[in-house]
């Protein structure tokens, strides 16, 4: 069963970032939202993919907290059809499992965070808080005179509306995609690093397996490289640019 957020008084609160909690573990599940709850967040529950979908397309999370094991199915799977259905909140996984490979696979198909469990509430809450803050949900807006966007040759992003457009089409990016291609805009001509994409996309260890910067490469390069002439380029052995191909 799908609960409501409420607040320490037992009222639903509204101007919240919300937080959905996805784990057949009932108790933790209940004791990790109230966790949330008195940190200052909205937190529903669900107890498998079925609940959670219904509770993604009725409460529209900020945030969704995703147990990778679940009795009808994995939460992996779930992670991958939210995205291919545009469902674009972060998303951090939850496991008992402790492989660099489930991680990156997790991360790959559109996850943000993951935590190994048992894990402590203290820090469950700071990822939180810091995956909420890297997709701009609690970000000031640009001062006075800033456009809040950013350009390279026909692209555009938006930061404030969260949007990208090319050639004046608004392409559909993930969190994760968004924050990649921005990292990449910013440091536009400059060819960077593997490591120095993760350590500012994911802000995260994957013990040396690069892997999923290549996946989400690719992801964009699909979605960005539609229109010509294609901007993201591959500097072998060495990184990735953007970058007008030479003429």
């Amino acid at each position: 069963m799908v609960t409501p957020d409420r607040t320490a008084d037992g009222s639903a609160t509204t101007d919240a970032p919300r937080i959905l909690v996805v784990d057949d573990e009932l108790f933790l599940a209940d004791l990790v939202a109230s966790a949330l709850r008195y940190a200052g967040f909205a937190a529903t529950t669900a107890g498998d993919c079925a609940q959670a979908e219904v509770a993604v397309a009725r409460e529209r999370p900020d945030l969704i907290i995703l147990d990778v094991l679940l009795p009808d199915g994995s939460g992996i799977d779930l992670c991958r059809r939210l995205r291919e259905n545009h469902v674009l909140a972060p998303v951090i996984f939850l496991t008992a499992r402790r492989t660099v490979a489930e991680k990156v696979e997790g991360l790959s198909v559109g996850g943000d965070d993951y935590l190994t469990k048992p894990f402590s509430l203290d820090e469950l809450i700071a990822r939180a808080r810091a995956v909420l803050r890297r997709f701009q949900l609690t970000a000031p807006p640009p001062a006075p005179g800033e456009s809040g966007g950013l350009r390279y040759a026909d692209l555009v992003i938006d930061e404030e509306a969260h949007e990208v457009r090319r050639q004046n089409v608004v392409i559909d990016l993930s969190p994760t995609e968004f924050n990649l291609l921005r990292y990449l805009v910013q440091n536009a001509g400059r060819v960077v690093s593997k490591q120095q994409i993760v350590d500012q996309v994911w802000e995260y260890d994957f013990g040396g397996n690069h892997g999923v910067v290549s996946t989400y490469i690719s992801y964009l390069r699909r979605k960005i490289d539609q229109f010509d002439p294609p901007l993201i380029q591959t500097i072998p052995r060495v990184g990735y640019t953007l970058r007008l191909p030479s003429a």
